[in-house]
């Protein structure tokens, strides 16, 4: 199979595709087959696949747009499709799809994802299985419970608070964008487009979502919501902890940012006084003092009215103008023209 980078056969097709293939031979062929014409470029990236997905799409696939990587260990999803954002670099596709070989997305709703980013509208699209209600109550209920829980905490540690469906691996990014993102910190399992999402927030990212229905067609899948809701909670305190410091303290300082200080200094003395003087009162069975009282009541309530000022600050601080156009074009043209020569 050719697997050269040929411009001219795209035509006028602005997208590439980024395929993690691991254990997927059985359905990562129709998965090809199935995208359309508005894509140029399809890149397949083998994880260190026991089924040797790789092998199988060179032999079986003859699509010319598709180009296969290697991995010779398993570096989980993130690593998958880092790798093959890393080749996406150079071509000259506007935007850059991640597609998992599994065939529960659906390559017709590329143009769909990938409509505001080509439109300058956005710097990067993911689906959302949970904008309609019909599509919510045919959900599993492990996977409602699980994703409902983890867009929550994602929100803060995000601050795309507009989002939902975190673990949604249906995304699409601005070429552009992909070289002021530092993937070496990005991490590289399950955990990677919450942790993506944090790095975008960082560059002022423009974020949009596209409503999708999943096909889960009995399909196992190595993902357990539940069983993820505790190392996604620390990745996210984390970062929730390095997007506040880093936006509200190194970046930039503001009246939210005293808000923020002064509320939580008042909430933690608040509940340390009363905790303090409600256990006092118990042992020695006296009642408090109503001094005592509103010592921890009064920095509770203003404790709680500073924080959800800072809050409300921190929902409307979400970015609204697309950076893209402000990036460098890294396409290495003079890159291209060897690789179509050696073709």
């Amino acid at each position: 199979m050719d697997n050269c980078d040929e411009s001219s056969r795209s035509g006028s097709a602005r997208i590439a595709v980024v395929i993690p293939c691991y254990r997927v031979a059985d359905h990562v062929l129709d998965l090809i087959a199935r995208i359309g014409s508005e894509v140029g470029w399809i890149i397949a990236v083998d994880d260190a696949c026991p089924e040797r997905t790789g092998d199988l799409i060179e032999n079986k696939c003859e699509d010319a747009r598709v180009k296969v990587l290697r991995h010779t260990s398993n570096r989980g999803v993130g690593g998958a499709v880092m790798t093959g954002y890393e080749a996406a670099r150079t071509l000259p596709a506007d935007v850059v799809v991640k597609l998992d070989g599994d065939g529960q997305m659906d390559p017709a709703l590329i143009p769909a994802l990938c409509a505001p980013l080509l439109n300058g509208r956005a710097d990067y699209a993911k689906g959302n299985r949970f904008y309609r209600l019909r599509d919510v109550t045919a959900m599993p209920l492990t996977r409602l419970v699980g994703n409902a829980t983890l867009s929550f905490i994602t929100k803060l540690s995000s601050g795309y608070w507009q989002l939902f469906d975190p673990t949604n691996g249906y995304t699409a990014i601005q070429r552009r964008l992909l070289p002021e993102v530092d993937f070496s910190k990005v991490a590289r399992r399950y955990f990677f487009e919450s942790d993506l999402l944090y790095q975008l927030n960082q560059l002022r990212a423009v974020v949009v979502e596209m409503p999708m229905t999943s096909h889960y067609d009995g399909e196992p899948t190595s993902l357990r919501p539940l069983r993820m809701i505790g190392p996604f909670f620390w990745g996210n305190l984390r970062n929730s902890l390095k997007r506040v410091f880093y936006s509200y303290f190194l970046r930039g300082f503001s009246i939210a940012s005293v808000e923020l200080l002064i509320g939580l200094a008042l909430l933690l003395f608040g509940v340390g006084f009363g905790m303090r003087h409600w256990w006092l009162s118990t042992m020695e069975g006296t009642p408090a003092t109503a001094g005592t009282v509103m010592l921890a009541a009064l920095p509770l309530i203003l404790g709680t009215q500073l924080s959800l000022s800072w809050l409300a600050f921190d929902i409307a601080a979400e970015p609204r103008l697309p950076i893209h156009a402000l990036m460098v074009d890294h396409v290495e043209t003079g890159s291209a023209r060897r690789n179509d020569s050696n073709c």
